[in-house]
């Protein structure tokens, strides 16, 4: 295997397959054996002594701190990410975001975030850290310099989104950090739509980049698993605080969230590619208003998409211009190739019946019609498409 100075010479396609495949992981064969154990075991009370003091990956302690097999994946993770020291395992996406921010909140601080974030951020936000003494802010996902204005003494970091889950607005994520950074506050992004192959979130000044791994880094819709990549200055404090809320994933979802990495070069493409042929057909049916893709100029912050990213995932949204809920309804159901279901990422499509409105404080949804949101798995979109304009003529017989 390469060494650490061949790998940062390698190009992403090469790093995603290669990394985190050193032979301390892996002995002799090509994957990371699957090291299920609770007990590690010493030779003798000095080695007992010596591992409470080395609290690093690849040092045995107990099985909260991982094996060779989550410790072969935190790896391959943070060498995707440049700039990067570490990366901690979650056993969920959710879990990732409300630990990273615990690693750097304390009662009587302020935490801003966009006002595009996902669900179960805000929710974290307004109901957790509230009973914490921590306050939330929204801010307008396309505030860009205008952060400034809203930073306080007690404002202490910035959970951003960008894309919106649903909504799909691009954020200006180095302009919004760097007057982070000028104040001395931590910024968070949740990277789970683009991942670090299409938007390296350090390189553009974000300090903790978080990415619900049960989506495109897995990619087989079987394992549910969060991850937090940082540099050197949040390192120890984000690892200390994931350790003593005793958050751990098992070897088994390590081993197959890696062997989801490995492909995730060719899956990214795909997806990519059919996405924007179905979002371009879309975008030319009647019955359509806006599609919310941010390769499309239409797709609010398209030009920084353009400018700061690398590529586009599966994910957008559509307006069903003439729609209600009951007609929105009847397309979703008419679906065939597309499952209804939440999460995405996975090589299956699904659609889902989005509602921004219901998610907003600071700003405000003026979108007339219903929006559906689509997951363009890895199917043959000229089947997808021809699912849709069936779903299409259930729709418009129900107007």
């Amino acid at each position: 295997m390469a060494n650490r100075e061949d790998e940062s010479k390698q190009k992403p396609a090469t790093q995603i397959v290669t990394g985190g495949r050193r032979k301390e992981w892996t002995g002799a064969v090509v994957n990371p054996p699957v090291w299920r154990a609770s007990t590690h075991l010493y030779d003798n009370v000095a080695d007992l002594r010596a591992g409470v003091k080395n609290n690093e990956d690849g040092r045995f302690f107990y099985g909260r701190r991982g094996s060779p097999t989550q410790w072969s994946l935190a790896d391959a993770l943070t060498e995707m990410e440049p700039g990067a020291v570490g990366t901690m395992l979650y056993p969920s996406g959710v879990a990732a975001i409300a630990c990273a921010m615990l690693a750097v909140l304390k009662p009587g601080d302020e935490v801003l975030l966009t006002d595009s974030s996902y669900d179960p951020s805000r929710s974290y936000a307004d109901a957790f850290l509230k009973r914490m003494g921590i306050s939330a802010r929204y801010y307008d996902p396309l505030i860009g310099e205008g952060i400034s204005d809203l930073l306080t003494d007690k404002t202490k970091a910035i959970l951003l989104e960008s894309p919106g889950s649903l909504s799909f607005e691009v954020q200006d994520v180095p302009v919004i950090c760097k007057a982070a950074q000028k104040a001395g506050i931590v910024t968070l992004l949740d990277n789970t739509w683009a991942t670090s192959r299409f938007f390296p979130a350090l390189k553009n000044g974000v300090d903790i980049s978080i990415t619900a791994a049960t989506k495109y880094i897995v990619g087989h819709s079987d394992v549910m698993m969060g991850a937090a990549t940082t540099h050197e200055k949040y390192w120890t404090q984000l690892r200390r605080t994931a350790q003593q809320l005793g958050q751990v994933v098992s070897p088994d979802d390590a081993y197959l969230a890696a062997r989801g990495l490995r492909t995730l070069e060719v899956r990214l493409k795909q997806h990519e590619q059919s996405a924007l042929t179905i979002a371009h057909w879309l975008k030319d049916r009647p019955e359509v208003g806006r599609v919310l893709h941010p390769a499309l100029p239409d797709c609010p912050g398209h030009e920084i998409w353009q400018r700061d990213f690398k590529g586009s995932s599966g994910l957008f949204s559509f307006e069903l211009a003439d729609g209600d809920e009951r007609s929105r309804a009847v397309f979703i159901d008419a679906l065939t190739h597309f499952g209804i279901g939440y999460s995405w990422g996975g090589f299956e499509s699904l659609a889902l019946p989005v509602d921004p409105e219901k998610h907003r404080t600071a700003t405000e949804w003026t979108m007339k019609g219903v929006l559906v949101r689509l997951n363009i798995g890895l199917e043959d979109p000229e089947d997808l498409i021809a699912d849709l304009a069936k779903a299409f003529e259930h729709y418009n017989n129900s107007l």
